[in-house]
């Protein structure tokens, strides 16, 4: 045998055996990027544990983005792990703007709201389907539901009850901001035991001739008779906004219920 014969075989074993050896290093290696991805179980769950979730809703003929500034106000370091979300409600017409179509999350028959005003109990419960939807998504993506917060102003505050109430699991809150009960008293039937066991923080200021500081004060009782605890606050000279102190009032709340949480949890 020649010696370019031989050295043309030792090429093709050689070749042969790099392949062979890299075939196998590839069985034993992780897929790309899995590596980076591996974190240990225990510190996974943990971090699953401390994430949290704010949903925050808009009032009649606002939008999401609008409101997305609220989120600077809360500058607690509990807060880096928060979710925020802004959605905007579907553009619908308003019975007490006569018909006009605005960003509405449902019916409203008239203002100014009083404690007696007619509901759309039927609009209000669908607007709660898509806010149980947005929640399932962030509980079925890890986050636990104690540590899920619902928040709303006037439209967005009543939809904020509703949709509080009607969850089948205990939430980390809902907070309520110049809203008013939207149904009435035969849908508490329809609450869960767990649901009862979520707190409700409800602010109102009492020059509102929006939404009138009547309708918030029978909120309590409304929560009181349903069982569930209910945490009312009262702003002198407040009219149908949201103050700063409102605002500050909603981030010691949160951080007392996320402590709270993650006590029961360790």
């Amino acid at each position: 045998m020649s010696s370019r014969l031989r050295f043309l075989f030792s090429l093709a074993a050689a070749i042969a055996a790099a392949s062979l050896l890299a075939a196998a290093l590839r069985r034993r290696a992780p897929p790309s990027g899995l590596a980076a991805r591996l974190v240990p179980a225990p510190m996974a769950a943990a971090a699953a544990r401390n994430r949290s979730f704010v949903l925050w809703l808009h009032g009649l003929g606002d939008s999401g983005p609008a409101n997305e500034p609220i989120r600077n106000f809360f500058s607690a370091p509990e807060f880096r792990l928060i979710k925020w979300a802004f959605p905007s409600a579907p553009n619908s017409p308003v019975s007490c703007n006569h018909g006009a179509v605005m960003p509405s999350w449902f019916d409203i028959h008239e203002l100014p709201m009083s404690s007696g005003s007619p509901q759309d109990d039927s609009g209000v419960l669908k607007a709660v389907e898509n806010v149980h939807a947005m929640i399932d998504k962030e509980v079925a993506d890890g986050i636990p539901p104690e540590n899920i917060f619902v928040c709303g102003f006037s439209q967005g505050g009543a939809l904020t009850l509703a949709s509080v109430l009607l969850y089948p699991k205990t939430l980390g809150g809902g907070a309520v901001f110049s809203g008013w009960v939207p149904f009435g008293s035969s849908v508490t039937e329809r609450i869960s035991p767990e649901a009862r066991k979520t707190p409700i923080l409800w602010s109102h200021g009492i020059a509102d001739n929006v939404v009138l500081f009547e309708a918030g004060q029978a909120g309590p009782p409304f929560l009181q008779n349903a069982g569930f605890s209910c945490e009312f606050k009262a702003y002198p000279g407040l009219g149908h906004s949201i103050s700063k102190e409102e605002l500050y009032s909603l981030e010691s709340w949160i951080k007392n219920h996320l402590k709270a949480s993650q006590e029961k949890e360790n």
